[in-house]
Parts: structure tokens; C-alpha cells; sequence
């Protein structure tokens, strides 16, 4: 057998799409984006979405949206990858790093204390697509004590009167917590539809609305894509319509949408996404049945009454050993064509964030998930007798790396 790690769902319906954008003669940004926003936002609950080329363009400009920038602080785990901390690079704030919980999301205790009166927003990432505490980061966030260190900068940062609740949703389409939508319960959610996501335009992102009153997310949408274009009032498929050439640029924008021929490819798969999103739990539950036989599997959180994942990765964790084992396990399976991954190397392993002075000694739980994560092939096309050959030969592997 060979066991590729994450290839992107492509079948006939996929194909089609894209050959109709194709033959339609209009292949940037056009009336496929405005349907892949709606049918986002219809599905995860939010008022607005926006389409742009990647989850960290998408986050920059909502960061900057709400005028972070020099000086500003934005808490975010140090256990991810390192677009959640580059984004807030990108605008010139300072992330701040804080440790993860057993689950691998964000230690919620550590962030109350991380605050100051400088952050300006919060940005969790749903690992794996397990949802954060959301319920708990609201309550610090709208603590009298927490609103009143907050101070603001500009007109928005003053209507909404706290720090901004931004998710890394990137691994979370699909997923939820008691029932509701990463993207209800944040003001604003940023998703990736790169091509390992669960839903894919090959490259993309989507900015997700759900700012309260006194906010308008059917005006910010506009603001959204008006900047995502330059600053430019017209996109190029309201342009290219007869006589509607004239264009106005209004500030500074940036150049980051999403064109039709991407759109096309989620606008398929989004109509059997829960199809889909069935097909990658029948995988992890099966990973889980057989894993749990073994004292030296950390299964992954798995579903409870409390939150739902949407099945992006399987993060294994293996008991006892460092990352020298670990990699000889990923040769091992590698050996047997079964590409596995690890996710992540913790942001202040990197030689950028040492730089800037992160030490990774502050993080012993990010640390220590990294040392002995091994991330297992999961997506909707593995079929049962493939998730075995890759249970067996992960058996192997540890019996012949840990316990030779």
C-alpha cells in the first residue's frame, strides 16, 4: 500500500466546478466568491464572510481592521504553527506566547494572566480542529477588571469597549462547542481552505463576521472586500460589466482575493461537506478504537458532550519516548509508504521567534507535545483496510524503535 498524509478531496463534482469557471470565460474574483462566502457563512453560522487568498492574509487584515499595530500586544498559544504568530508580526504588535493544556489548545488561566494593558486582542487556535474554551475566554474578556485595563486606540477599538476574540480556526470548519459554531462564539473567526484543509481552494482563507452591536457585518463585509482588493470599490468582475469601468480607491488595501476558479473547488466539496466531515470521523474513531488497547498511546480528545472536532488532524502521542524515537518511528512507517507528519515544532523552537527572544524552557507542555507527537494520515478517501495497515505497521514501528 501506499498512504500519502493529507491529499486534497477531488472528485467529479470538484472537477466540474472548476471546468464551468473555467468555460465561463471569468476566473478571478467573481460570482463563485460571493457563493463559497454565503455558503460558508450559512454553514458555520456567522452574519458575514469574506474569501481571501490565505488564512494569514485574512488574519492580518482583521488585526489590522481593528487598528493593532506598534506597541500592541495579541495573546496566542506557542504550540502552533507559526502564521498565528507572523500575523501579528505582520502588523508590527508583539505576540505573546502562552502555553497549551493537555488537549493541545490554549491554557485559558495563562492567558488571564498574560494580559495587560497593552493586548489589544486574544487569537486561540483550535488545534487539530478541536475547539477552544470559548465560553471561558469570553468570561475573562468581559471580566469588569479585564474591560477596564483595556485601552483604546481608535473609534472601533472604543465601540467594542474589550480586547478583540480573533480564532485560528484553521483546522475548525465543522467544528463545535455545545452545539454552536467556533465562529458564533468569537467576534471574528479566520478559516484556511489550503490544500491539506478539510475544505480547499488550493490556497484561500475565510474571514468569518460576528461582531456585535453596535457593528454592522453586512457594511464590514464591504469594507472586508473592498480591502482585500487594494482599496478598490469596484472588483474587477463589477469592472468588466458594460459602462461600470470607473473605480474609486479609498485607502490602503491590500491584494489578497480569492479568485472563482479556487472558489470552485470548495463550492463542490461544501455541498457533501457533512458527508465528509462523517468520512474523516469514521477514520479517527477507528484510530481510536484500536489505539486505546495500547498504555502507550495519548489518543487525541475526542468528542463529548462539551465540543465536537471537525477531524482535521490525528495527533498521536506516544508515552516515554523523545524526539529521536519519534523520528525513527516516522522512518519506520515512512519505510512502509505511510507518510505521517508532526504538528507543530513550537513557535519558540524556530529560529525567527529565538531571534526575538522566545525560549521554549517557559513552554514545558508545548515541549514536551512535540517531543512525542506523530501525526497519522486522516481524511475522507482512506478507506478501513488502509486506517489498519497504518495501525499495524505504527505497532511495528513502536515495538521496533521503543521496545527493541
Amino acid at each position: 500500500m501506499n498512504i500519502p498524509f493529507s491529499p486534497p478531496y477531488i472528485d467529479d463534482d470538484v472537477i466540474k466546478e472548476v471546468t464551468d469557471s473555467l468555460k465561463s470565460g471569468w476566473i478571478t474574483t467573481g460570482p463563485k466568491v460571493a457563493a463559497l462566502e454565503k455558503t460558508i457563512a450559512d454553514f458555520v453560522h456567522c452574519p458575514k464572510a469574506i474569501g481571501v487568498n490565505s488564512w494569514t492574509s485574512g488574519a492580518i487584515l482583521a488585526l489590522r481592521w481593528f487598528g493593532i499595530g506598534k506597541g500592541d500586544e495579541v495573546i496566542v498559544p506557542a504550540y502552533t504553527y507559526c502564521a498565528t504568530a507572523m500575523s501579528v508580526m505582520d502588523c508590527g504588535a508583539t505576540p505573546i506566547m502562552v502555553d497549551i493544556c493537555d488537549d493541545l489548545t490554549i491554557d485559558i488561566q495563562q492567558v488571564e494572566r498574560a494580559i495587560t494593558a497593552k493586548t489589544k486582542a486574544i487569537l486561540p487556535v483550535d488545534l487539530a480542529g478541536m475547539p477552544c474554551n470559548y465560553h471561558k475566554l469570553n468570561e475573562i474578556i468581559t471580566k469588569p477588571h479585564i474591560k477596564a485595563l483595556f485601552q483604546p486606540k481608535n473609534k472601533i477599538q472604543e465601540d467594542l469597549g474589550r480586547i478583540l476574540l480573533i480564532s485560528d480556526s484553521a483546522h475548525s470548519i465543522g467544528a463545535k462547542t455545545e452545539g454552536r459554531n467556533v465562529a458564533e462564539l468569537v467576534d471574528i473567526a479566520v478559516l484556511s481552505l489550503h490544500a491539506v484543509k478539510n475544505i480547499t481552494t488550493a490556497e484561500g482563507g475565510i474571514i468569518c463576521l460576528n461582531l456585535p452591536q453596535p457593528f454592522d457585518n453586512e457594511v464590514l463585509q464591504r469594507w472586508f472586500k473592498i480591502m482585500s482588493l487594494n482599496g478598490q470599490t469596484k472588483d474587477a468582475f463589477t469592472k468588466s460589466q458594460a459602462g461600470a469601468w470607473r473605480y474609486d480607491i479609498v485607502d490602503k488595501g491590500m491584494k489578497i482575493n480569492m479568485p472563482d476558479v479556487n472558489a470552485a473547488i470548495a463550492l463542490a466539496q461544501m455541498r457533501k461537506y457533512e458527508w465528509l466531515l462523517a468520512e474523516r470521523q469514521r477514520v479517527h474513531n477507528r484510530y481510536c478504537a484500536e489505539l486505546k488497547k495500547y498504555d502507550w498511546a495519548i489518543i487525541p480528545h475526542q468528542d463529548n458532550t462539551a465540543n465536537q472536532s471537525s477531524y482535521h488532524l490525528y495527533p498521536l502521542r506516544i508515552k516515554g519516548i523523545g524526539e529521536d524515537e519519534r523520528n525513527k518511528i516516522i522512518s519506520f512507517m515512512a519505510e512502509r509508504n505511510i507518510a505521517t507528519n508532526v504538528h507543530y515544532i513550537p513557535m519558540p523552537m524556530l529560529t525567527l521567534f529565538m531571534k526575538c527572544g522566545y525560549d521554549i524552557t517557559l513552554y514545558p507542555k508545548s515541549l514536551a507535545a512535540f517531543q512525542h507527537e506523530i501525526t497519522l494520515p486522516l481524511y475522507p478517501q482512506l478507506s478501513n483496510l488502509e486506517v489498519d495497515y497504518v495501525l499495524e505497521n505504527l505497532v511495528l514501528a513502536y515495538q521496533n524503535v521503543v521496545k527493541a
